[in-house]
């Protein structure tokens, strides 16, 4: 293949990514809206069961027809199954914190603070991977850090603790995001995606068993809206998964901060919400730290 053909493929490959996570975030926002919808009658450790255990049938079926996951005994086994299951419960902690904070926070609120995954990806790399932190990094993690101080205003009457759920699903999102680099390359992303997936399903229906009880669906309505949530969300990670496995992270992560602008915008047509007081000028900065420690991935 000639270097003009395997530049148009390149391209071709990059633009077929970047709809796929169109696509995820797209189906996120749906999942948000819904859960939005949804938890005034049911509570959130109920409604992360139900996504973690409905979100699996997707998932699973399409990671099978492409080939993706064969259940062969052989082909099941991890070493390091402990982590591959300690990364799924990392994700049904993140969802509880996510389902909890839309439950009381606006949609930009929500997926603003939840952007400061990217920061929290930099820490645990060092902490867990070792990795070296230049000034670069440093300079982005402080002006993330005073981004999310700003729309948080500890000590102020604007302050509150819900607001610091998102900024923990940030963390735990993170967890699986960096430990992923500890599992050698005859892992198949396929593979890991199952142990996560039940894992999370597994943890997500422990601590709703524990936290709260779960109620009778009040209507055929709400079993549909919850089946839809479920199954979309899976379908969100599914897809987000394809597209990071076409493109390179650093190409891709840039596109997720339109999940801000997209959640503002169903925030407000569906719900009423407009936080523009409570996100500016926070939100800038968060960004701006993000799209700070990408520049400089792509340059080194």
């Amino acid at each position: 293949m000639s270097a003009h053909q395997s530049f148009h493929t390149g391209r071709a490959t990059a633009i077929r990514a970047v709809l796929l996570l169109f696509s995820a975030m797209l189906c996120f926002d749906m999942m948000s809206i819904l859960v939005k919808l949804l938890s005034p009658r049911y509570a959130a450790p109920e409604l992360s069961a139900y996504r973690n255990v409905l979100g699996i049938v997707p998932s699973l079926g399409l990671l099978i027809w492409t080939g993706e996951l064969r259940f062969r005994g052989s082909s099941l086994r991890i070493e390091k199954w402990p982590l591959a299951v300690a990364r799924g419960l990392s994700v049904a902690l993140a969802q509880l914190c996510f389902y909890a904070a839309l439950a009381r926070l606006e949609l930009a609120t929500v997926a603003t603070l939840g952007q400061t995954y990217s920061l929290f990806v930099v820490i645990l790399s060092v902490a867990i991977l070792g990795e070296r932190v230049g000034p670069w990094r440093v300079g982005a993690l402080v002006i993330g850090f005073v981004g999310v101080v700003w729309i948080l205003r500890p000590g102020s009457d604007a302050f509150s603790l819900a607001a610091l759920l998102p900024v923990g699903a940030a963390i735990c999102y993170a967890f699986p995001m960096v430990t992923v680099r500890l599992f050698g390359s005859e892992v198949s992303n396929g593979l890991l995606y199952l142990y996560a997936s039940v894992a999370a399903a597994v943890g997500a229906v422990v601590m709703a068993a524990f936290l709260t009880e779960f109620s009778a669906i009040q209507s055929w309505l709400d079993g549909g809206l919850i089946f839809l949530m479920g199954v979309i969300g899976g379908v969100g990670v599914l897809l987000m998964m394809l597209a990071y496995r076409m493109a390179a992270p650093s190409l891709l992560a840039p596109f997720g901060y339109f999940a801000i602008l997209s959640a503002f915008s169903f925030g407000w047509l569906i719900f009423g919400e407009a936080p523009v007081d409570t996100l500016f000028p926070g939100v800038l900065l968060i960004v701006g730290a993000g799209v700070l420690i990408m520049w400089r991935e792509n340059r080194a």
